[in-house]
């Protein structure tokens, strides 16, 4: 009977979470706080607003840009998805990536060919982009959640997360224990003929709704290797939009420039 008692007043604690069953947790929570199956359902979005671009912390760029980025079904050695991005009040110029591998950059000149490294770079930031990871490749074969623990980030309470795909390629995520959002991103890709190592950096910051409970970031900065590199700031996001496919083609009409020598 003592020992009963003592049962009674002290119940057993709960088994402690694993860090992988952690840190699936955390990622599930992300997802609901992002918008749940209506994130998981978003078809395409449009971001607009000023992007601005660094060399060693300058700025060295500034445009009006808008983003348009469309899912696809995953299919075998591609993308799921397209993105077009363009410039100016008049968009008259940008560059598309196609979720075959390819990209161009468009002008009232035609379209050239984007250089390899430039393809291999939006790839590898694709691939490790956390929204990409939540809204296409949470469900892929091999994916490993593993939580690092809790921490506190530019004076944020952040839960820390390594994904790791099947490749064993990871990318570390810093997601706000209280919003249980996305602040930042980390991975490093390596140059695939020089083999120099680059740490990539994301934050994110600036939620709002964007519709349908669908949570997006207004403010988005990257860094590399310690340096900004590239800041955008929306005006407006929305997802779902009646968007004709021809935004994410290559005109069959348009001349096509020599690579950059």
């Amino acid at each position: 009977m003592k020992h009963l008692a003592i049962l009674l007043l002290f119940p057993l604690a709960a088994p402690a979470e694993s860090s992988q069953e952690r840190g699936r947790r955390v990622v599930n929570e992300a997802v609901a706080a992002l918008g749940g199956s209506a994130f998981l359902a978003m078809n395409n979005r449009v971001e607009s607003g000023r992007a601005y671009s660094f060399y060693r912390e300058e700025l060295s760029g500034l445009s009006i840009a808008r983003i348009y980025t469309r899912y696809y079904a995953p299919a075998p050695g591609k993308l799921a998805v397209r993105e077009r991005e363009n410039f100016g009040k008049n968009e008259d110029s940008g560059v598309l990536f196609l979720d075959n591998g390819e990209g161009w950059e468009i002008t009232w000149r035609g379209a050239r060919p984007l250089p390899s490294d430039t393809l291999d770079r939006y790839r590898a930031s694709t691939l490790h982009n956390i929204f990409y990871i939540l809204r296409v490749r949470l469900q892929e074969p091999g994916m490993i959640f593993e939580s690092r623990g809790a921490d506190v980030y530019d004076n944020q309470p952040v839960e820390i997360v390594d994904i790791t795909d099947a490749n064993d390629q990871t990318t570390t995520v810093y997601f706000h224990q209280s919003t249980k959002l996305p602040v930042r991103q980390t991975f490093v890709r390596r140059d695939p003929k020089t083999r120099e190592r680059f740490e990539e950096v994301t934050i994110f910051s600036k939620y709002r709704d964007v519709g349908g409970g669908v949570q997006w970031p207004f403010a988005i900065q990257r860094e590399r290797n310690g340096e900004k590199i590239f800041e955008m700031y929306s005006d407006s996001v929305a997802i779902n939009q009646k968007l004709a496919d021809k935004l994410f083609e290559l005109p069959s009409n348009i001349k096509k420039l020599k690579p950059a020598g």
